[in-house]
Parts: structure tokens; sequence; C-alpha cells
């Protein structure tokens, strides 16, 4: 449980400070490098998020990074700015220069402090690297004044002699630090060890500075470490949008602040000033702007975060949303829950989704789309809402279907003639064609058209035909429409009927729209002569 601890000097009692550093440390995440402008544009949507503090970036990597971080610091109103830099002559001094400008600089120093950095990346002693740890932080104190918030991290801080890491976060505070953060640079601790860590460094300086942590994902574990250090005595949590950066990535902004406001009881009276309701927002931002997607299984802010499939789940949020769903839609920016079809999905879930989109379908209609939505949902990877409508608008037109298309097979070639065969069924009597054709769909026509003229005494002859796909990729349903008259009709009087037909095979769709065309011909000829249809076996010759 969270044990009672002063807020610090920056954060005021009762509130998690987050410190989000997206456009710093997730920025490190390979190819996900921003522009100056795409950087701004970041920093103005995590300003509407409502975050403590910015890292802007570290201003020593490069001009254009400075530039960045500089710019941000100039023109973003509302938030902390941090820059950071390495316990490194020259790094805090660009740092400074880049954020002297905002409203509210914060410089953030850091070293190594674990043996295994010291000996191997830096090749200095412990005692050197407190003397430098000290310096740095001091000048920091300097030359921004009092009020200036200096941070000093640890780097490596979960690998380090745990007496060495009190000893120099002892050291920086009395030399002027205001915040200490205590990184799992690699992702090595786990909850318990690490909320262990975090409450020493709070009995040893909480009193005088606000602890922080900054927790990478290596082993999974990047916000549950933060939420034990939180418990533990962390009163600002550093993060990232979408949980990006180095590596496996950073403990997620949205994933940490939703924890803290849907688990109260686990952080009584604890609050972030996020405006969890511009969440989605940022997250679908930085991910346009890096190219990095978000996995669709991704806590709070993925694609099925919100999505229910499961026909036992899709019947518990019909009823009652809290069934299967912790936190609302709505409170991270979502406009309500997602109900998707799939072969896992019941009646109940399809009719609320038809519902949703404007269809009430029940009884016996509601049993035909459901058979054709799991048949469709074993073909495509995601039945969409277009998929749905499409289904409804293909049985809107349905009339009783005289002839049944029972099978059919096509082969074609490359500079070649198609041949094509096609069973079907005139009023329950097996009938089948062969024919050739100057391709598949051509071919099968001809094939319908041998199987029924010695039946009827014409065949559709085909006015308009056109395909569309109905929803994108490579699993898309291709919806074909055609217009047909009969062969023997022809001028002005000649009736002209539609036909459409719907599948994720082109070639299907087109022979099912043309038997549809069919149907509606031998129902207009029997209309028209009001004459019972004869029996197939009177017709032939």
């Amino acid at each position: 449980m969270p044990v009672p601890v002063p807020a610090g000097p920056f954060v005021p009692a009762g509130t998690v400070r987050v410190f989000d550093t997206t456009l710093r440390d997730g920025e490190q995440a390979p190819g996900a490098s921003l522009t100056a402008a795409e950087k701004l544009e970041v920093a103005r949507q995590l300003v509407r998020l409502n975050v403590d503090v910015i890292e802007a970036g570290f201003p020593a990597a490069s001009p254009g990074d400075w530039e960045a971080v500089h710019r941000i610091a100039t023109e973003v109103k509302g938030v902390a700015v941090a820059a950071l830099a390495r316990c490194r002559d020259g790094d805090p001094q660009k740092a400074i220069e880049a954020i002297r400008v905002a409203e509210r600089p914060h410089l953030h120093v850091f070293i190594a402090t674990s043996d295994i950095h010291l000996k191997h990346k830096l090749r200095i002693s412990r005692d050197e690297a407190l003397a430098e740890a000290v310096r740095w932080v001091r000048y920091g104190r300097e030359q921004l004044g009092r009020d200036a918030e200096i941070e000093f991290s640890a780097e490596d801080a979960s690998r380090t002699d745990p007496a060495f890491l009190l000893a120099i976060y002892e050291a920086v505070v009395g030399a002027g630090a205001t915040t200490v953060n205590i990184p799992d640079t690699v992702g090595y601790a786990i909850p318990s060890e690490f909320g262990a860590l975090v409450g020493r460094v709070v009995d040893l300086v909480g009193r005088d500075a606000t602890i922080s942590i900054h927790c990478h994902n290596d082993l999974g574990l990047a916000t549950a470490n933060t939420l034990a250090a939180v418990q533990a005595g962390a009163r600002q949590v550093e993060v990232t949008i979408n949980g990006l950066g180095e590596r496996a990535g950073n403990a997620s902004l949205e994933e940490v602040v939703m924890a803290l406001r849907t688990r109260p009881t686990q952080f009584p009276e604890l609050l972030s000033r996020v405006q969890t309701e511009h969440i989605t927002t940022a997250s679908r931002l930085v991910s346009h702007l890096t190219g990095f997607a978000v996995q669709p299984n991704k806590a709070v802010v993925g694609a099925n975060a919100f999505a229910h499939e499961s026909g036992i789940h899709q019947d518990g949020v019909i009823k009652n949303p809290l069934t299967y769903e912790i936190m609302t839609p709505q409170s991270v920016g979502l406009s309500g829950s997602q109900l998707t079809i799939g072969k896992l999905s019941g009646r109940k879930g399809l009719q609320k989704k038809l519902r949703d989109l404007g269809h009430d379908v029940s009884g016996d209609a509601l049993d035909v789309v459901y058979r054709e939505a799991i048949a469709l949902a074993d073909v495509k990877k995601e039945v969409t809402d277009a998929d749905l409508l499409a289904l409804l608008q293909q049985r809107s037109g349905d009339l009783p279907a005289s002839i049944v298309l029972d099978g059919w097979s096509v082969t074609s070639s490359h500079g070649g003639r198609s041949t094509g065969s096609a069973r079907l069924a005139l009023d329950g009597e097996g009938r089948a064609g062969e024919s050739t054709g100057n391709g598949p769909v051509n071919a099968l026509y001809r094939a319908v058209d041998e199987a029924i003229r010695p039946v009827l005494g014409w065949e559709p002859t085909l006015v308009e035909y056109e395909i569309k796909a109905v929803t994108e990729g490579e699993d898309a349903q291709g919806r074909v429409f055609l217009r047909c008259r009969r062969s023997t009709d022809a001028g002005p009087d000649a009736i002209v009927v539609t036909g459409h037909g719907l599948s994720t095979n082109i070639i299907e769709a087109s022979l099912e729209a043309y038997v549809v065309a069919a149907n509606k011909l031998w129902a207009a000829e029997r209309d028209r002569t009001s004459l019972p249809a004869p029996r197939p076996s009177e017709r032939l010759p």
C-alpha cells in the first residue's frame, strides 16, 4: 500500500507529477525521429493533455535538437520544459541555454552509477561519478536560480549498489537537486524489489526532494514497476505516449495515468492532472508522426482496447458495460465501445451492432445475416461495418430463387481462353452446363446459359457490369453489380433487371449476381404470362 510521504517542493500534496519524455526518450526509438515542427506539434498536444513536464530533448545531441528544445521552451506555455544533459562539460551549458526562456525551466542531468557502466562505459570510479554529479547539479542551480527545477538521474539505478546509490542521492540533494530520479534503465527490476528500493530513497531524501522513477519495458514490467514505485512514495512518473522509447520502450503514459484513475483504493488520495479525454488524440498523433503503429491489443489506446468479439462478452457488455470494461471509452477520448463481428460472435452481439448501424433485424432475417456474417468471418481477417451493411443490402432485394447455383469451376491461363462449368437447380431439377470464354467470368456466364437455355428458351444478356470493393485490403469483399435483359427481348420495351453479388471471391460474386438477374427475369416472365411455370422436363426438346 502507498506510504504517506511529503509531496516535495514542486509537487502539490495528493498529486503525482507526470513527466512526459516522448520527445526525448521516445524519439530514441530507432526510426522515430521527428522534425522540430513535429516536436512542437506533439508538445502542443501534451499541453492539451495537461502533463506537468515536457522533456523536449537532448540539446547537446545536435544543433537540430537544440533548436527544437529552444523553440518548445519559447512557444509552449503552461507547462515545465525539461532538457536532458550528461554530467559532462558542455552538455549542461547547452541545455540551460535552450530552456532558460521557458516559463518553468527544468534541467535534467544524469550520470551512470552502476559498476558495469562505470567500469566499461565511463571508465571512472564511484568517487569520480559522485563528484561530477554534485558539480553539475550545483552548476545548474547557480545558473537557473533558486526557483528552477533541477533533476538528477542515476543511470542504471536498479543495477547500482544500493549503498552507493543512496550516497549519491543524498549528495546531489545537498547540492541543490529538487528531484532525484531512479531509472530502471534496462528494464531489469521487478515490482517488489523496485518498490523496496524506491522506499529507501524516499526515507532518505523524500522530505527534501521529489522522488521520480523512469522505467523501461525490457521485461514487460515498466508500468508495473512504475506503479509499485508510486505506492512506495514516488511522486513523479517519467512516461511516454504509447510506451515509445529505446528498445522495448518506456512506461506508457496512458497505462500509468489510467491505472491511478481506475484503482483509487490502491493509490488513495493520489491523482494526476492529466486530462485523460485527450489520451486517444495524443496516441494517434504520435503514432502518425513517428510511423510507429499502435498494436491492436495495446492497453487503453489499442484498436481492440474497447472492442468485444466473443458472444459471451458482447452479451455482457450489452447488458452492462461494467461486466467487461474497467474504464469507459469516453474517459480516454473515444465515443463508445466497439462490438466487432468475428467467428466467435453471437446473435445478440450482431443484432446490437446492426442496430447501431441503423438496422433493426430480428427473427429469421437475423439468422440469415448471422450465418452469412460468421461464414464471412471464416475467410476474412475482419468483418467491418461496411461488410455488414453490404450483407444487409444484399438481402434486401431477395426473391424466391427458382434458379439455384449448386457449384462451379473454371480454368484460365495467360493468353488462352477460359473454360467454365456450372451446376444449377431449376425448380429443384439439376442442370449443368460447360463453355469457354475470353475470361473466367465470361466462361462461367456462358456455362450458365448452356444450362438454362434448354429449359427457359432464353438466357440473360449482359447490359452493364461493374465491380467495386466494399472494404480495403487483400481480403476485401467485392460487390458486383450488373444489368441484364432476356436474349429474346429487344428494343425500348425490353425488361432490364439488376443483379448483385457479394463475396471475397470476385468470380463467385460475379456468378451470384448473374444468377440473381436470371431469377428476376424468370419471375418477370411468369408475372407477365400469369401462367404456372412449366416443369423443366416439359420444356426439354
